[in-house]
C-alpha cells in the first residue's frame, strides 16, 4: 500500500518593506525633507512626520473636510492625495495661515462670529474658507451661482453655503461660519 503525502504549503514570505522615499515638500513657506512610505496621504505627512496637528483626520475618505490645507493656494482634501506628489507645490496648512499674536482674516473673524463650538472641524473650514474666496474672486461660479455668464460672483448665503458644503460641522455651527465667511468677503480682508 502507497501512503499519499500531501503537500504542505510553503510558509510566507517576509513582508516586503514599504516603498519609500525622500520627498520634498514645502510647508508655509518651508521646505522639508522626509523620508515616507510612497503610500502615505499629504494628511499623514503633515501630522505624523511634520507634526502639523493642525490639520485633522476626521473621516479619511474626503467627506468632511476636516483635513483641507492649501497646495498652490488651492483647498484639497488632503486624506485623498499622496504626498510624494506635492513635490515643489506651495502646501498652506492652518499653521501658516496667522500667528496668535497675528491672526489671518478669517481666523480672526471665526472668533469675533463664534464660528465654532468644540473647533474640531475649524482649521478645515478656514482653509477652505481661504481658498473658496480666491475662487469667488476670480470669477468661478458654483452650482448656487445665480448668473455664471457674469465676472464676478456675489456672495449670498446660499452661495456660500454651496461652496463651503465639501465642510461639515458636526456641532452646526454653519450659520455663524456664513457670518464669519461674510464678514471677510464684504471687509475685503483676505
Amino acid at each position: 500500500m502507497v501512503q499519499k503525502i500531501e503537500e504542505r504549503p510553503h510558509a510566507p514570505a517576509a513582508p516586503e518593506q514599504p516603498p519609500a522615499m525622500l520627498a520634498r515638500l514645502r510647508v508655509n513657506g518651508a521646505d522639508h525633507l522626509i523620508e515616507i512610505d510612497t503610500r502615505t496621504t499629504l494628511l499623514d505627512a503633515l501630522r505624523e512626520h511634520l507634526h502639523l496637528t493642525g490639520t485633522k483626520k476626521g473621516c479619511d475618505h474626503g467627506q468632511c473636510g476636516a483635513c483641507t490645507v492649501l497646495v498652490n493656494s488651492r483647498r484639497i482634501n488632503s486624506c485623498l492625495s499622496l504626498a510624494v506628489m506635492h513635490e515643489g507645490d506651495e502646501i498652506m496648512t492652518i499653521e501658516g495661515l496667522g500667528t496668535p499674536e497675528a491672526l489671518h482674516p478669517l481666523q480672526a473673524a471665526f472668533v469675533e462670529c463664534d464660528g465654532f463650538q468644540c473647533g474640531y472641524c475649524t482649521s478645515g473650514q478656514i482653509c477652505s474658507a481661504v481658498g473658496m474666496l480666491a475662487e469667488a474672486k476670480a470669477g468661478w461660479p458654483s452650482h448656487a451661482t445665480a448668473d455664471v455668464s457674469e465676472p464676478s460672483v456675489e456672495l449670498t448665503d446660499a452661495e456660500i453655503r454651496e461652496r463651503m458644503s465639501g465642510n461639515i460641522c458636526r456641532c452646526a455651527a454653519y450659520p455663524n461660519i456664513v457670518a464669519a465667511i461674510r464678514q471677510v468677503a464684504e471687509g475685503g480682508r483676505v
